[in-house]
């Protein structure tokens, strides 16, 4: 029998309770046959109300639909740790699909049921008004869905994750929130338009409802992680998918940068993991507490015509050094690979400076990150070894060209970069190679941070490091050991 709205008293307490219902029909028990062919008045309108909206990030609607209710529950677990419980790579550079939704949500204490209803498309109707009984059933419980649907009826639409909330029996109305939209709470739409939408295909004569409810006996919010999550990473790697990867080029993470190139992808993988990965485990244990301040993107093109040609493509950049070069402005290591690995192991050096040594001076930060252009580990610590800017030093030397050390050190960034350029890289790395074979450059580097304020060259704790009191003797020392020094 139906019968009006309930009254404002019972509407109240029923609100109290965070749901609201509005009779129809009397539900059948769940032992009575569920039915073929149902209309609004077979269904009651309920509303679970007061649930939070938020707004999904790219691509993670179904997280999104977890926030929601977890901020109703007074949960502050966000779609981004929904994301990182459901051990989907972040290389994949997508949301979760239903198999990670429904391993997140276990994860996190709900009860997610059998979420796949495989069914023929010839029962399609019969099997839908039976899955709707069931979610509509959870509903008066107080249980949400999470729905995996067709976005809109348009051709070749994708698949979109809402949350149903309520249902209005009056309009026959499904009412959600959606997470693509800014205001989607509490959006309606027609259960027919639903019915369309709800089956995807699972094969020839096959669809599938898939649902997932939001049972959860007792939630366990996850540890909440420092620095960059997988979901941080996800998200770059789609929007670098979707604005700047050029076709042919393969992507590899390699925390806490993504390696981009476009030699063969198990090439590009192969140098991420050993000079990548490498020098950034060496660095860290050695020097670098704290990784950079962004996620980066290392661009490792194969030759030195890809070099040219993509850096303007992508950057808009016209290269000044045939080997590579990192840019803060576009948050990348720029490479040309085929001059070796070594130019790519001094710039991983420079971000982790910005962010460990933010008050570095040029010269240290271009002398450290050139002492590990060679390079190999010793004793399990990356270890600098001399190379071809030695030549150049050694000839320097001998014409009485070399600054003195407390002249190299009180160089600004202009003036060593543009003034006898070449002799301020040399003496600077040769500095720290000296100090590197006499067990003093993780002592120096130390010092020097520590001392930043009152020795912002570096120079005093250059002379506390060495024990030298006379820099003009040191230096005429330092010399002689460079000219004796040999590829």
């Amino acid at each position: 029998m139906n019968v009006k709205p309930i009254a404002a008293l019972l509407l109240n307490a029923l609100l109290a309770a965070a749901v609201v219902i509005t009779i129809g029909r009397t539900l059948p028990p769940t032992e009575t046959p569920l039915l073929q062919r149902a209309s609004a008045a077979d269904y009651a309108s309920i509303l679970l109300p007061d649930v939070p909206h938020v707004r999904q990030r790219p691509d993670f609607c179904g997280e999104a639909c977890v926030e929601m209710w977890l901020r109703k529950l007074g949960y502050k677990i966000d779609q981004d740790d929904v994301f990182n419980v459901s051990g989907l790579d972040p290389e994949r550079g997508r949301g979760c699909y239903t198999a990670e939704m429904v391993r997140a949500l276990t994860n996190l204490g709900f009860k997610p049921g059998d979420v796949w209803y495989r069914y023929d498309t010839a029962k399609a109707a019969e099997q839908l008004e039976t899955q709707w009984q069931l979610l509509h059933a959870d509903l008066l419980k107080g249980i949400p869905s999470i729905v995996c649907m067709h976005y809109d009826d348009t051709p070749r639409t994708t698949e979109h994750f809402r949350l149903v909330l309520g249902y209005d029996a009056v309009k026959d109305d499904v009412i959600m929130h959606d997470p693509a939209l800014e205001n989607g709470s509490y959006r309606r739409m027609q259960r027919a338009k639903f019915f369309k939408l709800w089956p995807l295909g699972a094969g020839e004569n096959r669809q599938v409802a898939i649902r997932l409810r939001l049972e959860g006996a007792k939630i366990s919010p996850p540890p909440r992680a420092s620095g960059f999550t997988d979901a941080d990473y996800c998200q770059h790697i789609m929007t670098l998918r979707e604005k700047r990867l050029p076709e042919g080029f393969s992507l590899v993470l390699q925390k806490p940068f993504v390696v981009v190139g476009d030699d063969p992808e198990k090439e590009v993988k192969r140098r991420a993991g050993d000079t990548v990965k490498w020098a950034v485990d060496q660095l860290k244990a050695t020097y670098f507490e704290k990784e950079p301040e962004h996620i980066l993107d290392v661009w490792l093109f194969k030759d030195e015509d890809s070099y040219k040609a993509n850096t303007k493509k992508v950057f808009d950049d016209e290269p000044t050094t045939p080997y590579g070069y990192y840019s803060s402005a576009h948050r990348a290591l720029i490479m040309n690979i085929s001059t070796g690995g070594g130019t790519l192991v001094h710039e991983i050096v420079h971000p982790f400076m910005a962010t460990n040594f933010p008050k570095c001076p040029s010269w240290f930060n271009e002398g450290l990150a050139s002492l590990y252009e060679q390079s190999g580990s010793e004793n399990g610590k990356i270890h600098g070894y001399t190379n071809w800017r030695l030549n150049g030093l050694q000839t320097a030397i001998k014409a009485k060209r070399v600054p003195s050390f407390e002249t190299l050190c009180g160089t600004s960034t202009n003036e060593f970069y543009n003034q006898d350029r070449g002799t301020n890289y040399s003496q600077s790395r040769y500095l720290c190679y000296y100090l590197q074979e006499h067990d003093l450059l993780v002592k120096y580097y130390q010092q020097f941070r520590k001392n930043s304020e009152d020795d912002p060259t570096g120079y005093k704790t250059l002379q506390e490091v060495l024990g030298e009191k006379d820099m003009a003797e040191f230096k005429t020392k330092w010399e002689a050991w460079v000219l004796k020094l040999k590829r």
